[in-house]
């Protein structure tokens, strides 16, 4: 882990995304964080000390979920899968399957493993998983303000981690999408999906990974902007708190994940940026969600 001292910084950006919206001055206190993702090495020690069952592992209650057959409460997990050629952009379920009996260590389903891949970034964790391990370790998750301070590594208002150059194809400073998304990936300095961690240069506070790579959670509600954070910290809530309720409904709650991932294409998704956000719910693993604790 790397420690670093407390510091205000300003949050957030104004010429991307709407929900990334207003930038606003934030002031973290001292904090340690994982250098890198956690790693599939890492999760598996965890796995083996503690026995624990991720959430793709497990088979959906019948009394909770009544309108699902037996195959869809079978365990499984959402695997991204890459389109033969265009198509719309705005259909994520174009190149997103359900895939029965992918989890951690299937990242892909049943034929795949993790075969050379004990240093990449473990992936298929919902948030409850990701949170296990942290407790397990003696740490915790971050708050979305911890991870875009430590992600910015000391350069205030760059629109990325390493500056405000675009990314270079010829040496990359981010594990991001190469070529047209989501049917034609030419890799990135040779991975074409997660990488080694570490695999890319460090930003200013000697962290990898921050941009790029694995979406990461942290334990912050998602709000539509920050507009509405800052509404509920004035009113003296500033946790995000609502109704929670079971996933699939239009009111479950959503949680912040942070950093972007090895499928963000500047077409797609611009938000291999230390400012962007998106929302997920707590019980999604995918096959490009990762995380790192902090302490």
């Amino acid at each position: 882990m790397l420690g670093l001292p407390g510091a205000s910084f300003l949050m957030g950006s104004e010429d991307f995304y709407p929900e990334e919206a207003p930038v606003h001055r934030v002031t973290v206190a001292a904090f340690e964080i994982d250098v890198h993702p956690v790693t599939n090495a890492q999760f598996a020690r965890f796995v083996a000390d503690s026995g624990y069952v991720t959430v793709a592992e497990r088979t959906l209650d019948s009394t909770e979920f009544p309108q699902l057959s037996e195959v869809d409460r079978a365990p499984g997990s959402l695997v991204f899968t890459p389109t033969d050629g265009p198509v719309d952009l705005g259909n994520w379920r174009a190149w997103w399957q359900w895939v029965p009996g992918a989890d951690w260590r299937r990242p892909f389903g049943p034929a795949s493993d993790l075969a050379g891949k004990e240093n990449h970034p473990v992936v298929q964790v919902a948030h409850e998983d990701a949170a296990a391990y942290a407790a397990w370790s003696g740490k915790r998750l971050p708050t979305e303000a911890e991870f875009e301070y430590a992600a910015r590594g000391g350069l205030a208002g760059a629109i990325y981690s390493w500056g405000n150059a675009e990314p270079d194809p010829n040496n990359l400073q981010a594990n991001i999408w190469q070529g047209t998304f989501p049917y034609r990936n030419t890799g990135a300095n040779g991975f074409a999906g997660t990488s080694v961690v570490g695999s890319f240069a460090a930003n200013g506070f000697g962290l990898y990974d921050m941009c790029g790579n694995v979406w990461e959670w942290t334990n912050s509600p998602f709000t539509p902007d920050h507009r509405k954070k800052l509404e509920q910290a004035k009113a003296g809530c500033g946790c995000g708190c609502g109704p929670s309720s079971k996933p699939g409904s239009e009111s479950a709650v959503q949680l912040v994940l942070k950093g972007g991932s090895h499928l963000c294409a500047p077409e797609y998704c611009h938000r291999y940026r230390p400012a962007a956000r998106s929302a997920q719910t707590p019980d999604s693993a995918t096959t490009h969600i990762g995380f790192r604790c902090v302490r």
